[in-house]
């Protein structure tokens, strides 16, 4: 390298810390093999495990260490989300395709009960103020909900919309990304009744959801590169933050708030910097995998896990990318010492 270039590259990785030290940098990744499906990744700080719904199973890490320790297997139907219940030492996961809530020891990861629910169940969301799990079954826009104790359902919620994800506050509220109106919807998880129904028009069929709990803002990602913020009490937009392609999940760090969007389709990370509850800048975009598209944050280390596979372009203009066979991995993502 000519030595004019050599001093303007060495000045500009001083002048720009962002270009010298990323904000996060891949430490490792864990391979999953097959099948070639996954869908969301679920972070539980008191086992220290993530959850990976891959296909027929639910694959279980170690959160530290990054090994895959076991998994959760025989769920024909293909798994979804996940739903802890630390009281009844029980996880929850789902088959989808069969409409079924599978409940699971979290020791022993064998399966204890499957408890009917609905199809097209997907997302899992446990609530501390209830103590109950909600299944949330996408097409038939209704909730499931479990009590653990029993391991029966508790109630049924007809949302009347087909639904994503789902987040609760813990102080008796569930919030459910609604997919087909672009809203979000509010449901008293005491009474289990939808309380509320807050628009967000210029949110294309939202998928991933978040929240600050302490700052009451809700993180709503949408398949029109944008995610919305809105205040988890009047349903109010305060800011619209534009992220890549192919989102289906959000994360929120509490501890250095962050807000993430995995983008599947750029294989790209967007990162913002919550300055207050309705203030963000961009980060940084740092570079993942095309079709990380899934994530889960442990906000004590700061550590991401995204899920990915090695891909092929698809020769069909906008077609999604081949996934090349037995490449899923858990790609997991460290914060910088700054």
């Amino acid at each position: 390298m000519p030595r004019r270039l050599a001093a303007a590259v060495a000045w500009l990785a001083l002048a720009s810390p962002a270009l010298a030290v990323p904000a996060y940098t891949l430490i490792r990744t864990t391979p999953l093999g097959l099948p070639d499906r996954w869908d969301y990744v679920v972070f539980d700080a008191p086992t220290q495990r993530v959850y990976v719904a891959h296909g027929d199973s639910l694959a279980v890490l170690d959160a530290r260490s990054g090994d895959l320790v076991g998994a959760v297997a025989g769920i024909a139907g293909g798994t979804h989300g996940t739903g802890i219940s630390p009281t009844t030492g029980q996880g929850f996961t789902d088959d989808g395709k069969n409409g079924v809530a599978i409940a699971f020891d979290l020791k022993t990861l064998k399966i204890a009960k499957q408890i009917p629910a609905d199809k097209d169940a997907d997302a899992i969301v446990a609530d501390a103020a209830s103590g109950h799990i909600f299944v949330i079954e996408g097409d038939p826009g209704a909730i499931t909900v479990i009590d653990p104790k029993t391991d029966s359902v508790a109630a049924t919620i007809k949302a009347g919309e087909p639904m994503e994800y789902a987040v609760s506050d813990d102080q008796g509220v569930l919030y459910v990304a609604g997919v087909e109106k672009s809203d979000l919807l509010k449901i008293d998880t005491r009474t289990n009744a939808v309380v509320a129904r807050w628009p967000a028009p210029d949110c294309a069929r939202p998928h991933g959801l978040a929240m600050d709990k302490v700052g009451r803002r809700l993180f709503m990602g949408c398949v029109n590169s944008v995610t919305m913020v809105m205040d988890a009490d009047s349903g109010r937009v305060v800011a619209k933050l534009p992220i890549g392609r192919g989102s289906d999940a959000i994360a929120y760090d509490p501890t250095r708030k962050m807000v993430f969007s995995p983008n599947g389709v750029d294989g790209t990370l967007t990162i913002f910097q919550q300055t207050s509850p309705d203030a963000y800048r961009v980060l940084e975009t740092i570079p993942t995998a095309v079709s990380g598209r899934t994530m889960a944050v442990d906000p004590a280390s700061g550590r991401l896990y995204i899920v990915a596979a090695e891909t092929d372009p698809n020769p069909n203009p906008g077609g999604r990318a081949h996934i090349r066979p037995g490449t899923a991995r858990v790609m997991i993502f460290d914060p910088a010492t700054r």
